[in-house]
């Protein structure tokens, strides 16, 4: 049984979503109930749909659509290059086909971070979502598989999967890259390298042994965050989240996903559309798998804009509320030293959602692509014996409690997210990375209106002293919400001097970034009128990660007074392909409502 506090938010998220939820359940329905459509297609349409499949000729076999992310750039989508033979030759002998239904686009936040392109990175989520809906509106499909590993990739296509509610979907994921050199060692280098220790030849010597071939980024940041939601809300199958890339395991796994969409389709036995099985349970396993596992403050975002599209309203409070029970249980780098294969090897998915089942934490009764009966199922460990798969009952009790632990010694008894609240709006902050010695802040302010610009501060040895960044005009409307990830070594480098600084921003933050305290995703944003663009510097910030507070303190008719302040912000709209997003900027929502572009 689910524990009482657990169940009293999903009930208030039951509530308040009930006539959202009933219309988009009737919209699916509808689609459920006036069967696969292929069969009513002209046949001039059908013969186009099939021509590719030149064995085929009717409609008397189920017909899996494929939507890949895969490029041959990014190290996290390089192996899905193989992975679409490999579902057509499981899907044919499983009685099916199997189709190439589109591709996405997948920029990696690695490459972009600190230049023009990242101020699409938000909104590339929304344009995947609706390159997905193209690749599905053929209206030919019994089912889809979705191929997507990191930060925006995977939500987009959730986001699509569930606006095809009627038909039942599978995520497939690539797994990680197996480790290179520690994550606290490239950390360090970074740093010297903002202090001018070390040059580019050395700091480019460090990233190439942290990326070092093909699949995701080992650091806990949004990209495995993903992995561990589509596995704790029963979208991939047990134990698929963090094996590595081009092993037996790995494929064995990708076979196995194309075989079991076959049995859920309406021609199966057990029949699984993706928009009934993803319900308010799903949604709130999935919110405490992210504080459990200390995830990413980018799925503060995500998350809501993903559960709208199942017509489910969630709050940031919802996340607050959730954090006060559920117990921090990994320690994954920016939480920790340890990557994501040490997690895998000290029990990984399995024993976290059989630790958070024990503890009551979890509706195990919601319902997976892989059982009906829930989450049980995903307490099991996927092994090969002679080549063939099975999965087994993973070890009872993590075999590394330096990085995973359970509910009854926990590394925190709260989760690693906390929503912040004052005078400057409402914030994020990812309490879980940063040491409890530098939660709390009160220092002046130091405004800038851009990362470079306080990067140059820094440079100029400007910012050696206690302060609080404030870096303004970073939210979805003004700029695309890119994350900052560029300030965090040089704001490292001076609290590691022993100066107290902090981050207040509406923008966002890499899913990697931690130690420095700070206040993201601000709401309302600068460029709604948000009351951080009036913080001037030398105001007196609060920033208490702690007590969930960011506050101004100056006098409030002072403060009310001040006008907010205009900003040109034309330079972030044209070159790099941002003067094609002008409709995306004005359309947006805030970031607690999930920053989309949807209505």
């Amino acid at each position: 049984m689910v524990q009482d506090a657990i169940a009293r938010v999903t009930d208030r998220i039951r509530a308040r979503s009930e006539a959202g939820r009933a219309a988009y359940l009737a919209r699916t329905g509808a689609l459920i109930s006036r069967g696969v459509h292929r069969s009513a297609v002209g046949c001039a349409n059908l013969a186009h749909a099939l021509a590719g499949c030149a064995k085929v000729k009717r409609d008397d076999k189920p017909n899996i659509g494929i939507v890949t992310s895969y490029n041959d750039m990014l190290s996290a989508h390089q192996p899905f290059g193989r992975f679409p033979d490999l579902i057509k030759h499981a899907v044919r002998e499983a009685g099916g086909i199997a189709q190439v239904a589109g591709g996405v686009p997948a920029m990696c936040d690695g490459v972009t971070q600190g230049r023009e392109g990242m101020e699409l990175s938000l909104f590339s989520r929304d344009v995947i979502a609706m390159a997905t809906a193209i690749a599905l509106s053929h209206d030919v499909f019994d089912g889809a598989l979705l191929l997507g590993v990191c930060d925006k990739i995977v939500p987009g296509l959730v986001i699509a999967a569930l606006s095809f509610g009627h038909l039942p979907a599978i995520f497939v994921p690539a797994g990680p890259m197996p480790s290179g050199i520690s994550n606290t060692e490239k950390s360090r280098v970074r740093q010297l390298y903002a202090e001018g220790k070390v040059g580019r030849e050395e700091l480019l010597e460090s990233e190439i042994g942290a990326y070092h071939s093909p699949g995701t980024c080992t650091f806990y940041g949004t990209a495995n965050s993903n992995q561990m939601l589509m596995e704790i809300m029963g979208l991939h199958l047990p134990g698929a989240s963090f094996v590595n890339p081009n092993t037996e395991l790995r494929d064995a796994l990708t076979g196995a996903a194309a075989r079991r969409i076959l049995e859920i389709t309406a021609r199966g036995n057990e029949f699984t559309p993706v928009g009934e099985m993803v319900d308010e349970r799903t949604v709130v396993n999935g919110m405490i798998g992210l504080l459990a596992t200390g995830g990413s403050t980018n799925h503060t975002i995500h998350l809501v804009a993903m559960a709208r599209a199942a017509g489910i309203a969630i709050t940031w409070q919802d996340f607050s509320d959730l954090s006060e029970h559920i117990p921090l249980l990994t320690r994954i780098y920016p939480n920790g030293s340890a990557d994501v294969n040490h997690f895998q090897a000290a029990g990984g998915m399995p024993v976290l959602i059989g630790a958070l089942l024990d503890a009551g934490l979890l509706h195990g009764d919601a319902r997976t692509v892989w059982s009906p009966d829930g989450l049980q199922a995903y307490r099991d460990q996927p092994v090969l014996e002679e080549k063939v798969l099975r999965w087994k009952p993973a070890p009872a009790a993590s075999l590394n409690r330096d990085i995973l632990r359970d509910a009854t010694e926990p590394f925190s008894k709260d989760g690693g997210l906390r929503i912040m609240h004052g005078n400057l709006g409402q914030a994020v902050t990812k309490i879980s990375a940063v040491k409890p010695e530098h939660r709390v802040v009160v220092a002046p302010a130091r405004v800038f209106r851009s990362q470079e610009a306080m990067q140059e501060a820094f440079k100029a040895g400007e910012l050696h002293r206690d302060f609080v960044a404030i870096v303004t005009h970073q939210g979805p409307k003004a700029n695309g919400m890119p994350e900052l990830h560029k300030l965090t070594p040089p704001l490292g480098v001076l609290q590691d001097l022993g100066f107290k600084v902090g981050l207040v921003t509406d923008g966002r933050m890499s899913g990697a970034s931690g130690k420095v305290p700070s206040a993201i995703h601000v709401t309302p944003e600068c460029a709604c009128g948000g009351a951080l663009a009036k913080v001037r510097d030398g105001d007196i910030i609060r920033l208490d990660c702690e007590a969930g507070i960011v506050e101004v303190q100056v006098d409030q008719a002072e403060f009310e007074a001040r006008k907010v302040p205009e900003i040109d912000l034309s330079a972030h709209h044209h070159g790099i392909g941002r003067d094609l997003f002008g409709a995306f900027r004005a359309a947006v929502a805030g970031a607690d409502l999930g920053a989309s572009v949807f209505a």
